[in-house]
C-alpha cells in the first residue's frame, strides 16, 4: 500500500524566457496514463508551431514505477523528459502531468542548460500548484428495496457517495463511487438499514 500523497487540484501554467527561447510549462492532474496522453496530445494542438513538446507523468502514486512516462521529443536524449521527472518525482506528488512547450529562440542551450530550463521550468510550475491529499475511490454496485431508499440516499450523503447508475425495477439498483476507506463501513451501515436485504457486487480493484 503506498503512503499518503498529494495530487494537483487543477491546472498550472507558468512560463520563462531563457536566451529568447520561450519554455511554457502545463502541470495538471490525470487520472491514468490514457488521461496522460489525452491531455499531451491537446496540447500540441494547442501549441502547434511550437518546437519542441516535452513531458513526463506519475500516472498513480509516486512510489509506483509501473506508471511513469517521459519524452524529450526533439530534444537531446535525457535533456527534458527526464529533467521533468526528476522534478514530478522530488515533489512527492501522484497523478501529475508536466507538459513543457518550447519554442526556439534561436540561440543553442547546450546539454546542461537545457537540462536547467526543463528542470527549472517545471520547479516553477510545481511552486505554485495548489495540492490537497489523495483519496483512493471504489466503486461498488448493490440492490436493494424501495422501502430502503430515503435511509440510503441518507448514507449516500454521510459517506460522501458519489451516484453513478440507477435503476428501478423490481427493486433499486444502484452503481456508486466513494472513498475506499469507507466501503465496509458504509456496507455495514446499509446492511442495517436494509434489514440484510441487500446484495453487493464490488470490483476487482479500488481506483489507487
Amino acid at each position: 500500500m503506498s503512503s499518503p500523497f498529494n495530487v494537483p487540484v487543477a491546472e498550472v501554467e507558468s512560463s520563462q524566457l531563457i536566451k529568447k527561447s520561450r519554455f511554457i510549462t502545463h502541470l495538471l492532474p490525470v487520472t491514468d496514463r490514457e488521461h496522460a496522453f489525452s491531455q499531451i496530445e491537446q496540447l500540441r494542438q494547442q501549441y502547434p508551431d511550437a518546437r519542441h513538446h516535452c513531458w513526463a507523468f506519475i500516472a498513480g502514486a509516486p512510489d509506483d514505477t509501473q506508471v511513469l512516462g517521459f519524452s524529450d521529443d526533439g530534444e537531446p536524449n535525457g535533456t527534458a523528459g527526464k529533467p521533468i521527472l526528476a522534478q514530478l518525482q522530488g515533489s512527492g506528488l501522484g497523478y501529475v502531468l508536466a507538459v513543457v512547450i518550447r519554442y526556439f529562440g534561436g540561440i543553442k542551450l547546450g546539454t546542461g542548460g537545457l537540462v536547467r530550463a526543463y528542470g527549472s521550468s517545471v520547479a516553477q510550475a510545481l511552486a505554485i500548484v495548489e495540492t490537497h491529499p489523495y483519496i483512493a475511490k471504489t466503486t461498488l454496485s448493490m440492490e436493494f428495496g424501495f422501502d430502503a431508499l430515503g435511509e440510503a440516499n441518507q448514507l449516500f450523503t454521510r459517506f460522501n457517495v458519489i451516484q453513478q447508475t440507477i435503476d428501478y425495477n423490481e427493486s433499486v439498483c444502484v452503481t456508486v463511487e466513494l472513498p475506499a476507506q469507507h466501503r465496509q463501513q458504509f456496507m455495514d451501515a446499509l446492511t442495517n438499514a436494509c434489514r440484510g436485504q441487500v446484495e453487493f457486487q464490488m470490483p476487482l480493484q479500488d481506483k489507487g
